[in-house]
């Protein structure tokens, strides 16, 4: 992939999230990189089915050019466990719930200690892969913006990824439109302290976020994506999820048949004429 840009283009970056949680997952991400249909991914360095093997196959898509910036998918919520020794809270040796985990932030009720060991443990996982620190650090499920989490993570960050920038997920929609997207408008909420605090100790964060959407059987991925791209600043982020369905995928999320139908936008030959439209090229 050309690092030169369409003339008049804004520069965004397409980030398909949850490599390594499955075989199936990581074969589309890979796939899309090669077309050059994406240009970032997270790493989900927690997930069972993540191994080296899964990361060198994924590093050797930059050897010769960069086609794709690789970053860390920071994951604290059930079903999978913690890297470090003495994370806490568990429930039967796996993270809490989302819900559960996001009242206890919110509640200030995390161990500081425990999120700072896990969360360096994770970089350093992500490290011991790829034999370099991530480009940008995100969060399944969005939890590096929950409070106490996004205090810890930035001031791990700093030490262990001080290069790095760090996702934050507000938006340029307006208000009115917002208000039909309850996930957008919650995690957009939780951005402003999180930009206040990344901003005051020089951690970088994206311009602006997009890609949120109801997960049900109806989502019109295809008729949505546009609508993503409106108004997108230079550098902004917006996030993907495609895949091919595994029993391993099946096992860990609920996220499934939605994630071939992202694939399946993503390779159609309209893709490149829809970014076209709206303006915007890939990083």
């Amino acid at each position: 992939m050309s690092d030169a840009q369409p003339s008049g283009c804004r520069p965004i970056w397409l980030c398909a999230d949850d490599y390594g949680m499955s075989a199936g997952i990581n074969t589309a991400i890979r796939d899309l990189v090669v077309r050059g249909r994406i240009n970032a991914t997270s790493v989900m360095v927690v997930a069972p089915s993540f191994h080296r093997s899964e990361a060198l196959s994924l590093a050797i898509l930059n050897s010769g050019e960069r086609r794709v910036a690789i970053g860390l998918h920071l994951t604290l919520s059930a079903p999978f466990r913690p890297l470090s020794r003495h994370f806490t809270p568990l429930k039967n040796g796996s993270f809490l719930p989302l819900g559960a985990m996001l009242m206890r932030a919110l509640l200030h009720r995390l161990d500081r200690p425990a999120l700072e060991a896990e969360i360096a443990a994770q970089i350093e996982t992500f490290v011991d892969s790829f034999g370099r620190a991530p480009d940008f650090i995100d969060g399944h499920q969005h939890v590096q913006l929950f409070p106490q989490v996004r205090d810890a993570l930035l001031k791990v960050m700093r030490e262990k990824a001080p290069d790095a920038w760090v996702r934050q997920c507000g938006g340029v929609m307006p208000y009115a439109g917002r208000l039909r997207d309850r996930k957008g408008l919650f995690i957009d909420t939780l951005s402003r302290g999180f930009r206040r605090r990344a901003t005051a100790l020089g951690v970088h964060t994206n311009p602006a976020f997009a890609g949120t959407y109801d997960y049900n059987e109806r989502a019109d991925f295809a008729g949505l994506f546009p609508r993503f791209l409106d108004r997108l600043p230079d550098g902004a982020v917006v996030m993907c999820h495609p895949g091919f369905v595994d029993e391993e995928l099946r096992r860990l999320d609920p996220l499934t048949s939605l994630r071939e139908r992202e694939y399946a936008f993503l390779i159609d030959e309209s893709f490149p004429a829809v970014l076209a439209r709206h303006g915007v090229a890939l990083a």
